[in-house]
């Protein structure tokens, strides 16, 4: 009879219980997942250096909070394109990471829809620093670099996806060529200012003036030397130093969404023609007048100065 008593009394317990146990499994069906930054970041397959870059900035606190931020996030194939390898991201510091990884997050949420129309127009970012946004026909740009997915909803702002890694500025337009080892380019400028004859003013309006400058790779002066049958730019006649170099400046920042086949004007005086598809690889020219059907291959495009933008070519462009 007590034996009876305990089966009993067991299964009035395992009854009671079974609803409590139901009840327990729906309350946690009904927590639902977060979906911040951080987590688009760490779930997308495409993001895996982003990903490396962000755990090393320390900023995944940063971009999962509450704080609403809108940010450019550059695929893998963005790092890839624009030299970031894992080496590379190794070898600099997380201050250095976390400067270049808030200089892509806008503080608040921009939907594509609500980018300013520019063109170019001045963002602050978390870092500080500024980017310029254009919305037209042909999408959303940031830096002169296309978004090609926008409007990614995170618990915590937007994601755009971009195909670049956007640098900060690393000082004007002379010491970005400074930290950009064109020595050529720097020993012309340097020249065509202190030197008998020259434009004392010149050094002073590319580093204050906002310009853009297709500059010359250092291979570039070598090969103008070559055929000036020259060994020094310092024996480069002054007059046609000047000329040359005032021809690579446009007024204003021209980034490469900005870029249309055609003339385009100089700011000194003249024109220069561009092509967008018909260099090596199919990437854009530009061309003097004087330099006949040698083309410069446009090389990279849209390093961010402080007052402007550069374009590195690989000929010196004549008048």
């Amino acid at each position: 009879m007590e034996l009876k008593k305990i089966f009993s009394r067991s299964a009035l317990l395992l009854t009671l219980s079974i609803p409590v146990l139901f009840a327990s499994c729906d309350k946690d069906d009904d927590i639902t997942a977060s979906n911040t930054i951080t987590d688009i970041v760490v779930a997308g397959a495409s993001f895996t250096s982003l990903e490396a870059a962000v755990l090393k900035a320390n900023l995944q606190g940063t971009l999962s909070g509450s704080a609403q931020f809108t940010v450019f996030a550059p695929d893998d194939a963005a790092f890839t394109a624009s030299g970031i390898t894992p080496a590379v991201l190794n070898s600099l510091t997380p201050a250095q990471v976390s400067n270049i990884i808030l200089y892509h997050a806008i503080p608040g949420t921009i939907l594509a829809a609500q980018v300013p129309a520019g063109p170019n127009a001045k963002v602050t970012t978390a870092s500080g620093d500024s980017v310029f946004v254009t919305r037209n026909a042909s999408g959303v740009y940031v830096n002169g670099i296309k978004v090609s997915t926008a409007d990614v909803a995170a618990d915590n702002g937007v994601v755009h996806v971009i195909g670049r890694v956007l640098m900060p500025p690393a000082g004007n337009i002379v010491e970005t060529a400074v930290a950009s080892g064109l020595d050529s380019l720097v020993k012309a400028v340097l020249r065509a200012t202190n030197g008998p004859g020259g434009d004392p003013t010149l050094a002073n309006t590319l580093s204050t003036a906002r310009l853009t400058v297709f500059a010359p790779t250092n291979a570039a002066f070598t090969q103008l030397l070559g055929a000036l049958s020259l060994t020094d730019i310092n024996q480069i006649a002054m007059p046609t130093l000047l000329a040359v170099l005032r021809y690579h400046v446009v007024g204003g920042r021209a980034f490469s969404s900005d870029l249309a086949n055609g003339n385009l004007a100089m700011l000194a005086g003249g024109n220069t023609a561009i092509n967008l598809s018909n260099g090596t690889g199919g990437g854009p020219t530009i061309t003097g007048n004087g330099n006949a059907s040698n083309r410069s291959n446009i090389t990279a495009t849209n390093i961010v100065c402080r007052n402007g933008v550069v374009h590195l070519i690989d000929r010196v462009l004549l008048p």
